[in-house]
C-alpha cells in the first residue's frame, strides 16, 4: 500500500530523482561500471580511462556513491553488488543498455512534454516514433534487453505443450517469440510489427538461429490483417501503448485470429484493483499520456471484464513482474 508523504525531504527526494537517473545514464554512457568490474580503480585511473577531467569525474563518483551504485574503500571505487550484476556489460542479466538507450534517449526526453500531454496536447505518438527507422532501431534494441527477463518469466508461467502456432502481436525485437520457441520445440511463431521494427526483429531472430520457426510480418496491428488459426495470441506491452478506443479492436482481432480452444495472453503494465499503484506501473501509464491524448490506464479487472463480454472463458489474472506488470490469460471456447 502506498505510504503517505510526511516530510519535505521525501518530496525533495522525488523532485531531485531525475538527477540520480541522469547520473546513472552518464555512467553507463562512459562505460564506468565496466572499467571497475574486474578490480577497484582510483579517481586517476577512472578519469584516464573515461577521458573525463578529474574534477568532473570526482563529482560524478561522489554522486554514484551517494546513490549506492558504487562503494568507495579508501581511495578506490568498486561496483555495488547490484551494479556488478545488472549494469556490467557481459553479465547474463545485463540491462544497462535498456536504461541507457530506451529510458534516457527516448523516454526521458518525451516526459519533458508531460504537462502538455495531460492537457491533451500529445507530442509524438509511439506509432510516429517507430515509423522512423533510427528511432525504431534504438527503441527495439533497448527493449530487447528489457523484455528478455519478462519473456523467461512468462515461459515458466505458461503451459504451451501441444501448441504449434503463436501470433506475437507488436512483438518488437522478438524476445518473447525467441524464448517461447526455445522452450517449446514444436512451437512456431509469427511476429507482427511495424516494418521499421521488423528489420530489428530480423537481426535477433537470425542470431537466435530460429529463422525456420519465427516468421516476420511488417504491418500495423490496428490496420492490417492478422494471420488466423492461431493456437496462441500474445500481446505484450501493447494495450498500454494504444488509445483507449483501440483496446476493444485489438481484443476483437485476437478473438478472430485464435483457433477454437486457443489461448490469449495479455502481458502489460496493470494497476492494482484500487488503482493506487503499483508505483512503477502508474508512472509508465503516465508516460503514455505524452504519447496519446486518448491514452488510458487499466487494471487486470478492466481487461477481464472486456474479455468476458466477448465470450472468452477460463479467464484468470496474476502478477508477472512484481509491482510492475500483470498477466491475463483467457481461452476462446472450443
Amino acid at each position: 500500500m502506498p505510504q503517505e508523504l510526511t516530510d519535505v525531504r521525501q518530496i525533495s527526494r522525488i523532485a531531485y530523482g531525475f538527477m540520480g537517473s541522469k547520473a546513472l545514464f552518464a555512467a553507463l554512457d562512459l562505460g564506468l561500471f565496466d572499467i571497475i568490474a574486474a578490480q577497484p580503480a582510483t579517481l586517476d585511473q577512472i578519469s584516464e580511462k573515461t577521458a573525463v577531467a578529474k574534477n568532473r569525474m570526482a563529482t560524478l563518483l561522489s554522486a554514484l556513491v551517494a546513490l549506492g551504485f558504487l562503494v568507495r574503500v579508501e581511495k578506490s571505487y568498486t561496483n555495488a553488488r547490484a551494479t556488478q550484476r545488472y549494469l556490467v556489460r557481459g553479465s547474463d542479466v545485463f540491462v544497462g543498455d535498456y536504461y541507457r538507450l530506451q529510458i534516457d534517449k527516448l523516454i526521458f526526453p518525451s516526459l519533458l512534454g508531460l504537462t502538455d500531454g495531460l492537457l491533451g496536447k500529445a507530442t509524438q505518438s509511439m506509432q510516429q516514433m517507430l515509423a522512423d527507422p533510427d528511432d525504431a532501431a534504438l527503441f527495439s534494441e533497448a527493449q530487447h534487453q528489457g523484455s528478455m527477463g519478462p519473456a523467461v518469466l512468462l515461459s515458466r508461467r505458461l503451459n504451451l505443450t501441444g501448441c504449434t502456432s503463436l501470433l506475437d502481436v507488436a512483438g518488437g525485437s522478438g524476445a518473447f517469440s525467441i524464448v517461447l520457441c526455445r522452450r517449446y520445440p514444436g512451437l512456431s511463431s509469427i511476429i507482427l510489427d511495424f516494418p521499421s521494427v521488423i528489420e530489428v526483429s530480423r537481426r535477433y531472430v537470425e542470431a537466435s538461429q530460429l529463422n525456420s520457426r519465427i516468421a516476420l510480418i511488417g504491418g500495423d496491428a490496428l490496420e492490417d490483417d492478422w494471420p488466423d488459426h492461431q493456437d496462441v495470441v500474445l500481446m505484450s506491452y501493447l494495450l498500454s501503448a494504444v488509445g483507449e478506443s483501440s483496446i476493444p479492436t485489438l481484443l476483437d482481432r485476437a478473438w478472430h485470429a485464435l483457433s477454437p480452444g486457443g489461448l490469449l495472453v495479455l502481458h502489460d503494465f496493470m494497476l492494482d484493483v484500487n488503482r493506487d499503484g503499483p508505483r512503477e506501473a502508474a508512472l509508465w501509464f503516465l508516460f503514455y499520456t505524452v504519447q496519446r491524448s486518448d491514452s488510458s490506464s487499466f487494471t487486470a479487472g478492466d481487461l477481464v471484464e472486456q474479455l468476458d463480454h466477448r465470450g472468452f472463458t477460463e479467464i484468470n489474472s496474476d502478477e508477472l513482474i512484481p509491482d510492475l506488470t500483470g498477466l491475463v490469460l483467457a481461452r476462446k471456447p472450443a
